[in-house]
């Protein structure tokens, strides 16, 4: 561990949702160690995917370097003791590779008639399953759950680290306070990353800590041909109207323009927002996106790195999913060539 938390000399990485069949997953699973990444996280979007642990398991055994996480699970589809017990399972499993990303949760839970959780409840969540981990015994009556004698009832390692996904300003406080890590989702442009970097930062201090790992999700498509690149992205660039609206705000994206958005994408996941997407102006699409070619990809990690970032990963959309993996590993080792390393991309 560094001074921040969480893993040293581990950049890059990717992240999928389950939508491969299994095989296919495994088969990606060995591309992407073998290009030198060093995470793989597995979205937990409840019905818009296979179950994050069943692959995060499959990936466990296709994989020996990987660190594998949750991106990101939530304390509202699952009890926390649940979570806790998942997590442990595939951390051991992974001979101690796993990171539990949690949030509050998202649009996707509309669709099981459920808000995001009130940051109390995540708080809450984070600290009952750490405790567990500990083999500790809960009895708590938290905000959204509760424990009435609760213990995991084999051993689970108690230094799994656990990421915040957080784009909003209380939420980044939030994981400055409590987080081993913090997976950033406020586009890829210097303003928003600064900004959310600060908030994280404002949180540590004031639980008197070092800062917390600082993880970028970059999503998007990387193409030489840059139409092409832009159209896959731009489904993405719909969420942060819905969601993030301060980001928008960041960017300059007129006021009214979010309301046409919001109004035209009512939930679910961002896959399902293009419609609303086609009114967002291309530039916004990629301040918050990977939406270009090799060069654009450049810049946006150099743009994440510069504000204070120690990682960045890849979340590939669009039809060639993989080409844009390829191509951000081939991005990223050329800009690690340049700064003197040699060849890994993890």
């Amino acid at each position: 561990m560094n001074a921040r938390g969480a893993v040293t000399g581990l950049g890059s990485g990717v992240v999928l949702q389950g939508v491969d069949a299994p095989g296919e997953f495994c088969r990606t699973v060995e591309e992407i160690e073998s290009l030198g990444f060093g995470y793989l996280w597995l979205t937990d979007s409840s019905l818009h995917a296979r179950n994050c642990y069943s692959y995060l398991t499959l990936a466990a055994t296709r994989s020996s370097r990987l660190r594998l996480g949750t991106a990101v699970t939530n304390p509202v589809t699952r009890h926390p003791a649940i979570t806790a017990a998942a997590a442990a399972t595939v951390d051991e499993v992974s001979g101690g590779r796993l990171i539990l990303g949690i949030g509050a949760g998202d649009r996707p839970l509309l669709a099981l008639g459920y808000p995001p959780s009130p940051l109390a409840t995540l708080e809450a969540a984070i600290s009952g399953i750490r405790r567990l981990w500990r083999g500790e015994e809960l009895d708590l009556q938290a905000p959204g759950f509760a424990m009435n004698g609760a213990h995991l009832r084999f051993p689970a390692r108690a230094g799994i680290e656990v990421f915040v996904s957080a784009s909003g300003p209380k939420t980044l406080e939030l994981a400055g306070r409590v987080a081993d890590g913090v997976i950033l989702l406020v586009g890829l442009f210097p303003e928003a990353l600064g900004w959310a970097v600060s908030r994280v930062e404002q949180g540590a201090r004031a639980a008197g800590r070092p800062r917390p790992h600082i993880a970028v999700f970059a999503y998007g498509a990387i193409d030489e041909d840059e139409r092409a690149a832009l159209e896959a992205a731009r489904s993405i660039a719909a969420w942060f109207p819905q969601t993030a609206p301060g980001i928008c705000d960041l960017a300059g994206l007129p006021r009214g323009l979010v309301g046409r958005v919001r109004a035209g994408y009512s939930g679910g996941e961002f896959q399902e927002a293009a419609a609303a997407a086609r009114v967002l102006p291309d530039e916004f699409v990629r301040k918050v996106a990977l939406a270009g070619n090799r060069q654009h990809a450049a810049e946006r990690i150099d743009a994440a790195l510069g504000a204070g970032a120690d990682s960045v990963h890849v979340f590939p959309l669009g039809a060639e999913r993989m080409k844009t993996v390829r191509a951000f590993a081939e991005v990223w080792r050329a800009r690690a060539g340049l700064e003197g390393s040699h060849g890994r991309t993890g």
